[in-house]
C-alpha cells in the first residue's frame, strides 16, 4: 500500500515531466489564441496592433469556411470506415496459422512507418499518374480508359491514400485484441453447430469492441489534421480542402498571421467538439 511519503515522491519525479508537457501543450496554444486577436502582418510592418474578433468574423465568414469542414470530416469519416472494416479483416486472417506469418505481418504493418509525403508521392506517381501509373495500366489492359484520379476522383483518392497509411495501425490494435480471445469460446461454439459468420458476429465482434473505439478515437485525433497529403497531391483543388489546408492557405495567400491564428482556434474547437461526440458515443465501450 502507498504510503504518503512515495505518493509524494511520486509527484515529485513527475512533476519535472508534467511541466514540460504542460509547456508543450500551452505556450502555443496561447500564442495562437494571442495572435487570433492581432492583426499581424510580418511582410508588411508586423504587428498591426488590436484587431479584436476581426480575424473570426472574416474566417467564418468565408465561402470557404464550412466546405472545408465538411471535407475533413467527410475524410475522417471515410477513412475510419475502410481502416476499421479492413482492420478486422486483416486482423482474423493474419491471426491465422500460416507459412512465414511473422513477414507477412511486418508487411502489412509496413506502410504505417513511411512519411505521409512519401506515402501520398507514390500513390501520386507510380499509382494514380494517368499515364504511367499502376492503375492506368490496368484500365487499358482490360480495354478501358483510365481514370484521372487526383482530378475526376479525388476525394475519394485521398481518402484511399490515408486509409493505406492508416490502415496498419488499427490492423496491428485489432490484431492485438482478437489473440487475446479466448480460443475455447470459438471451440464450444463451434462444436454447438454455429457457423463462422455467426462466431464472428457474436463472439469476436464484441470482443473487438473496446479495440475499435480505440483505434476510432486515436484515429480522429490524427486525422483531423490531416495536411501532407493533400498538399502533395491535389493542394486543395476539387474539393479536397480541408480546415487545416485552409488555414495554410489564408496565412500564406494573406500573409495575415492573425487569421491564420483564428482558423487555428476553430480547428481546436472542432477537435474538441469531435472528441466529445465521441467520448459520448464510442467512448461507452471502454466502461464496458
Amino acid at each position: 500500500m502507498a504510503t504518503k511519503a512515495s505518493r509524494s515522491a511520486a509527484r515529485i519525479m513527475m512533476a519535472p515531466a508534467v511541466v514540460l508537457l504542460l509547456g508543450w501543450m500551452l505556450v502555443p496554444l496561447t500564442m495562437t489564441v494571442w495572435f487570433s486577436f492581432r492583426t499581424y502582418l510580418p511582410l508588411r510592418g508586423g504587428d498591426q496592433g488590436f484587431a479584436g474578433f476581426q480575424n473570426y468574423a472574416r474566417f467564418l465568414t468565408s465561402s470557404a469556411f464550412w466546405p472545408s469542414v465538411y471535407t475533413t470530416l467527410l475524410i475522417v469519416g471515410g477513412v475510419l470506415v475502410i481502416t476499421v472494416c479492413l482492420g478486422v479483416l486483416l486482423a482474423i486472417l493474419l491471426d491465422q496459422p500460416i507459412w512465414g506469418q511473422g513477414v507477412v505481418r511486418i508487411l502489412v504493418i509496413a506502410p504505417f512507418f513511411v512519411m505521409p509525403t512519401v506515402s501520398a508521392l507514390v500513390w501520386k506517381n507510380m499509382f494514380m499518374d494517368p499515364v504511367n501509373g499502376l492503375f492506368a495500366h490496368l484500365f487499358k489492359f482490360f480495354g478501358a480508359q483510365p481514370v484521372v484520379w487526383l482530378t475526376d476522383a479525388a476525394l475519394p483518392s485521398i481518402i484511399l491514400i490515408v486509409s493505406w497509411q492508416w490502415l496498419p495501425f488499427a490492423t496491428l490494435i485489432l490484431l492485438t485484441a482478437i489473440q487475446s480471445l479466448d480460443s475455447e469460446q470459438l471451440e464450444a461454439a463451434e462444436m454447438d453447430g454455429a457457423p463462422a459468420l455467426k462466431r464472428f458476429w457474436f463472439i469476436a465482434l464484441p470482443h473487438l469492441g473496446r479495440a475499435i473505439t480505440v483505434v476510432i478515437l486515436i484515429q480522429t485525433i490524427f486525422l483531423l489534421s490531416i495536411f501532407a497529403e493533400i498538399f502533395v497531391t491535389t493542394q486543395g483543388a476539387f474539393d479536397t480542402r480541408t480546415l487545416t489546408y485552409l488555414i495554410f492557405q489564408r496565412i500564406t495567400d494573406s500573409q495575415n498571421i492573425g487569421l491564420g491564428s483564428a482558423g487555428g482556434v476553430y480547428a481546436i474547437i472542432l477537435a474538441n467538439i469531435v472528441a466529445v461526440f465521441l467520448m459520448r458515443i464510442v467512448g461507452k465501450n471502454l466502461d464496458a
